[in-house]
């Protein structure tokens, strides 16, 4: 089995209560677990404006997901739908995902040339927490084409990918 693939034991942390009080112990969710946890949520579909799902349902790992984006009414992106590619890697959560817009976009927070959503321009994935979750980035991004430096960018043709 490859490293962090697979594993479904919790890793356990002591961590000192405040004002010096007693330890307490913090169980930290598997990869698994958390990876099958966003899984049912995207599924449910409980907001209309992204989704996520995996590319191939038979990915026992959980690695190579689809992700998708509506463009925010009242800016440059309105009416498309932006399709995406995310990674999650052996590390994840400890590590955020690695995002790829497949869709052509202009953003500042994505490549130009490859579609790759650049951690160090995306908060969420520069200052990421193992509680974020894939929703939460694709959410972050949406919020992204409202800004207001953003929404008005001339954007690629629709349809044109990476």
């Amino acid at each position: 089995m490859w490293p962090g693939r697979g594993s479904n034991s919790a890793s356990r942390t002591v961590a000192a209560a405040p004002s010096g009080g007693a330890a307490q112990e913090v169980i930290i969710v598997p990869r698994n677990f958390k990876l099958l946890e966003e899984l049912d949520h995207a599924e449910k579909g409980h907001d209309p404006t992204i989704s996520l799902g995996l590319q191939n349902q038979d990915d026992i790992f959980l690695v190579a997901w689809n992700g998708s984006i509506f463009g925010p009414p009242g800016t440059t992106f309105e009416g498309r739908l932006f399709e995406l590619k995310v990674e999650c890697g052996d590390r994840y959560p400890e590590l955020p995902p690695a995002v790829r817009f497949v869709s052509r976009v202009n953003l500042p927070c994505v490549d130009p040339t490859t579609g790759v959503v650049q951690p160090h321009k995306l908060s969420i994935l520069s200052n990421w927490d193992r509680a974020f979750t894939m929703e939460r980035v694709l959410n972050e991004l949406r919020r992204e084409m409202m800004n207001q430096a953003n929404r008005r960018l001339p954007q690629p043709p629709e349809g044109s990918r990476f």
